[in-house]
């Protein structure tokens, strides 16, 4: 329990249902959706298409989604993948012909097709109770109504705005300048699209005058996506892998998305005894520092679309070989860096109901305002997962048409005694598999309750050095620079975490993460 003289926040407590979110708005059409007869699945959806709107610089209906689904009754999970792919006309033949040693980062050549609104119809069609209509309802009135920007939000998007060209800046900016916080934003062209997505289904976007839209842009701006492309979109269900840490299983997202590294980062830290130490000292933060090298470099070399050697990557015997390369005392080289693109902008949501449908669902246009390029009619913003491919020939994640890029995003849930305890989603990009992996150490090692777990300090060993939150004290730091490793204070908190534990007296606990602006609400 934590110490009520300082700052901070209580999990929410509820029993007929819950929502966690980064956005209070979001967070509250969801419960909304739940209290009006929808189920988890509604909620979700209805929470998620907001947060385009509330969050355009993290999401949009430009983008992809991941999703794991637990079905009412049942503890069995489903995997969903709404990763769009590469246009036929990709090649990293010709990219390389041009000097290119990585995708364009905000070029048109990373902009992969958005996958996430077929995946939204086909979760709401397969899954859900409430129409279309009513699940897209509120997410129209805020697009045209308008959103009070929030704090965290509006400090990103000012990070981001340079990014932003051509039409996407009348569609993003406020007379040229990022906003404010409070000030109003409006996407009236979106609410236009999701409009026709409420009437027409999925052909309201990949049909008709917005699929012109989306296409006639971006072959202005030199792509080679057709219309035949946008109409081959399609979501498909899948089975997540999975791991054990000390009695509690991680089920991940299966490739192309990077979620097989938690587990296999939590594997490689099942042979070090964590429990044992400080939760914030300097030996946990250095062995998970190590375990991320290892874990990562793992990642580099085989998650792709079509991910090879899977098996070996997350078996115990690798895990095994890896631990026993690493120092307690001294800090490793890092893993080969990436040419492909790894970044932190995205939203997670996460509902429960009535009836335990749970559902844990990540939704991403990759980078801040993604390609930083926009539809010029119906200002929808252009996702860059494109330039998470890799130029290298012969690689598995290389760069190709009709192909999906390895995707940062990754949707989790937790499972104890065959039954499923927490869906969880830890945002941030690169940091994401070190985040899953230090919120399961938080609770299973040492004991937190979900607030504190989300709430602790982090570390994350990236590209720049280990990067350490202010959480943590200047005497571990300076241990950990004595270790060997290049101590950097990032310049925004590391990710953002939202979770709900179901517990087996019918209650259900909410925990959100207060380096976002949003909330754990429930009824």
């Amino acid at each position: 329990m934590r110490d009520f003289h300082l700052p901070g926040r209580s999990a929410v407590y509820a029993t007929n249902g819950v929502c966690a979110t980064s956005h209070p708005l979001a967070a509250k059409a969801a419960i909304d959706m739940l209290q009006a007869g929808g189920n988890a699945v509604d909620a979700a959806l209805a929470g998620a298409v907001l947060l385009g709107i509330c969050e355009p610089q993290m999401t949009g209906i430009g983008g992809d989604c991941f999703a794991l689904l637990k079905p009412a009754g049942e503890e069995r999970v489903i995997s969903l993948n709404g990763s769009g792919r590469a246009p036929k006309g990709l090649s990293a033949a010709e990219m390389r012909s041009r000097g290119l040693t990585a995708v364009p980062l905000r070029g048109v050549e990373a902009i992969t097709l958005p996958g996430a609104m077929d995946a939204f119809c086909r979760l709401s069609a397969d899954w859900g109770r409430k129409s279309l209509a009513d699940v897209l309802a509120p997410a129209i009135h805020y697009a045209e109504q308008g959103v009070p920007v929030a704090p965290r939000v509006a400090f990103d998007w000012a990070d981001d705005a340079p990014a932003l060209q051509g039409r996407a800046r009348d569609h993003f900016l406020f007379a040229g300048q990022p906003p404010r916080p409070g000030q109003i934003f409006r996407a009236p062209g979106q609410a236009e699209v999701l409009r026709r997505v409420a009437r027409d289904g999925r052909a309201g976007f990949y049909e008709g005058e917005v699929a012109e839209d989306l296409i006639t842009s971006l072959r202005a701006l030199g792509g080679t996506h057709t219309m035949e492309d946008l109409a081959a979109t399609a979501c498909d269900y899948g089975t997540p892998v999975e791991g054990s840490y000390h009695g509690t299983d991680l089920l991940e997202h299966p490739p192309n998305g990077q979620g097989a590294t938690a587990i296999l980062l939590l594997k490689i830290l099942r042979h070090f005894d964590l429990a044992a130490m400080d939760p914030f000292g300097s030996q946990r933060a250095h062995l998970e520092a190590e375990a991320a090298k290892l874990a990562y470099d793992a990642r580099n070399r085989f998650i792709a679309d079509k991910t090879a050697r899977l098996d070996h990557m997350l078996s115990d015997e690798t895990a095994a070989r890896l631990a026993a390369l690493i120092n307690p005392a001294r800090a490793m080289a890092s893993a080969a860096p990436l040419t492909e693109a790894i970044h932190r902008d995205t939203i997670y949501i996460t509902v429960v109901d009535r009836d335990r449908m749970a559902i844990s669902l990540i939704y991403s246009v990759f980078w801040g305002f993604g390609a930083g390029l926009a539809s010029e009619r119906f200002g929808i913003n252009f996702q860059n997962r494109g330039a998470g491919f890799t130029l290298t020939e012969g690689h598995p994640n290389v760069a190709g048409g009709g192909k999906r890029p390895m995707h940062t995003i990754i949707p989790g849930m937790l499972r104890q005694d065959g039954r499923i305890t927490m869906p969880f989603g830890v945002m941030g990009g690169g940091y994401q598999p070190t985040g899953h992996a230090r919120l399961v150490s938080n609770l299973v090692d040492f004991g937190m309750d979900l607030q504190a777990a989300i709430d602790a300090p982090r570390c994350f060993a990236g590209p720049q050095g280990l990067e350490v939150e202010r959480g943590y004290s200047e005497s571990v730091c300076a241990e950990l620079s004595d270790m060997g490793h290049t101590v950097v204070t990032p310049y925004i908190p590391l990710g953002g975490a939202q979770a709900i534990q179901i517990g087996d007296d019918g209650v259900l606990l909410a925990g959100s993460d207060p380096r976002k602006d949003g909330i754990g609400l429930g009824y």
